[in-house]
């Protein structure tokens, strides 16, 4: 099963090659150019890794990242940015980012952390399902 990644950035070349780049590595990945186009996309389609931009105009990083989150909290949010500070970094990660990259970024080194997400998340939704399982157990007797 291929990994799942939206890629949000409001630099339209920059997302097309870093996905062809991905794509060609077998991952399976859509774009949004902005942070309400993400937070659709999450409510449609279920992903592994989230890849976003910290500096986006409108909605920044930090705010759809927390939109996101309010979505789905098991999302894996890696930063991507060309606009680093430390501070941002260390709010973001506080926030529930689970990784702070910058640009331009060795793909071998984010397609690591895309499949460290996708290993977090297939972690966190398993003992999901087998709480859900032990509940219903619990409520028939079995």
């Amino acid at each position: 099963m291929s990994i799942k990644v939206l890629l949000v950035d409001d630099e339209e070349e920059f997302t097309s090659i870093l996905s062809e780049r991905m794509e060609a590595r077998g991952l399976n990945v859509d774009i949004a150019n902005t942070g309400p186009a993400a937070t659709q996309k999450v409510k449609e389609k279920s992903y592994d890794a989230i890849v976003l931009d910290l500096a986006m105009p409108g909605m920044d990083g930090i705010e759809t990242m927390k939109q996101l989150l309010e979505e789905n909290p098991d999302l894996q949010v890696i930063f991507l940015t060309g606009h680093a500070t430390l501070e941002k970094g260390i709010e973001a990660v506080k926030l529930g980012a689970v990784e702070f990259m910058e640009k331009p970024v060795d793909i071998n080194k984010l397609l690591e952390k895309v499949s460290e997400a996708k290993t977090k998340k297939d972690h966190l939704t398993e003992k999901k399902t087998e709480e859900s399982i032990k509940d219903i157990l619990k409520k028939k007797g079995w």
